[in-house]
């Protein structure tokens, strides 16, 4: 089990959700979605969160097709998670994101959340959802 809290990331190419994560504690929270397309505003954001919340490691949400094969958003994540580990030098795992958004609109729903509001929500509890399911199976780091 990863001591300390952690980063998690709903990697896409407009948008990133990010969610804060208490390994120990098992409990996730939803942060916020990064809405820039830009590697350097990105990785801006990023270090102010990993400064603010005192991150020890990330985890990346894989996406991958039903049948588990990958697809071509599945290599960005993965370019995305090596430059995590080159910038910052922490720990990175990779987690099958497969289903999470459906997780997440339906946690969404739960609380009450529709629309254009699930909308602005969905990446970062994604991410949430990704963390969750690193709890039970952390796996080895990439990096």
């Amino acid at each position: 089990m990863h001591k300390g809290t952690v980063l998690g990331f709903d990697f896409g190419e407009k948008r990133i959700g990010v969610a804060l994560g208490e390994p120990q504690l098992g409990i996730a929270t939803p942060l916020q979605t990064i809405h820039s397309e830009v590697n350097d505003v990105r990785f801006a954001t990023i270090a102010k969160l990993i400064d603010e919340w005192k991150a020890t490691g990330f985890v990346v949400g894989l996406p991958m097709h039903m049948d588990g094969k990958e697809h071509a958003l599945t290599a960005l994540c993965r370019k995305f998670a090596q430059r995590l580990h080159g910038r910052y030098g922490l720990p990175v795992w990779l987690v099958d994101e497969r289903l999470t958004s459906v997780i997440a609109e339906g946690l969404l729903e739960d609380a009450g959340v529709y629309g254009r509001r699930q909308k602005e929500m969905l990446d970062q509890v994604a991410a949430q959802a990704i963390l969750m399911g690193w709890f039970e199976q952390p796996g080895e780091p990439i990096a």
